[in-house]
């Protein structure tokens, strides 16, 4: 494996195969040649694809990591190199009925969700001016982030007039998509995370199956794709790069 094109830090993490290691970069400094580098250079060492998960946040840089590994080694066959939500529905689609889904569930998009939430506030007779949809979807959405179910809402917005209404709305959000065979993006991570929390055969399965992760543009991390992180690696074999100067 040719590393002379890498400066002496880059060739230092490269090298770095075992526990977690957190890199700060900046933009252009090379983050993505150095990630792709690793995994062309733990192949190389015995490192099975199969046990390499490479995860960003966009298809775009998804698709850019997959090229320059092809490059580097030829193929990316039996190594997961995706972004978080692509990860996520792959495991739901094997393990989902652990948490009540059918493999084919659907997946609800913006425009999904703003309609089954109209339809949800004009069910119980909510009024849309005081309750407009955009801003359920956007505290339901924020819920989810945080791991937070209609209870939990409730009893971290005591003080607030529209928690009880929210929360109602919020049940039943859920409830429906449950009927419906159905999750919305947030519900990819928050599902894998009690996925992960609920079958510890499952969790096992993927411990043991990704020895060594690697996470892109970590400081875009929300509260649940840490956990899903902490809950998959547990502490192992982390590799994490970001730039505190890009974060969301």
């Amino acid at each position: 494996m040719d590393l002379s094109r890498l400066n002496k830090e880059q060739q230092e993490a490269v090298k770095y195969m075992e526990g977690p290691l957190l890199i700060l970069a900046g933009a252009g400094s090379g983050k993505t040649t150095m990630m792709t580098h690793r995994i062309a250079y733990m192949l190389e060492k015995g490192v099975s694809p199969y046990n390499i998960l490479a995860v960003t946040f966009t298809n775009k840089a998804a698709g850019e990591m997959k090229d320059r590994i092809e490059s580097l080694t030829g193929g990316t066959r039996g190594m997961w190199v995706m972004t978080f939500h692509a990860m996520c529905v792959r495991i739901l689609r094997n393990h989902g009925d652990v948490l009540g889904f059918k493999n084919g569930f659907s997946i609800y998009d913006e425009s999904d969700k703003k309609a089954l939430l109209k339809r949800i506030v004009k069910d119980l007779k909510i009024d849309e001016k005081i309750y407009p949809v955009s801003y359920l979807g956007s505290v339901i959405s924020s819920c989810k982030e945080d791991e937070e179910d209609p209870d939990d809402y409730i009893d971290n917005n005591s003080m607030n007039f529209k928690a009880e209404t929210v929360a109602k709305v919020y049940a039943r959000y859920m409830e429906d998509l449950q009927q419906n065979n159905a999750m919305d993006f947030d519900d990819l991570l928050w599902n894998v995370v009690k996925l992960f929390e609920v079958s510890n055969e499952v969790l096992s399965y993927y411990q043991e199956r990704f020895k060594y992760i690697m996470v892109d543009e970590y400081q875009d991390n929300s509260h649940t794709q840490e956990r899903m992180l902490e809950l998959l690696s547990n502490g192992h074999n982390r590799f994490m790069v970001g730039d505190i100067k890009q974060s969301i």
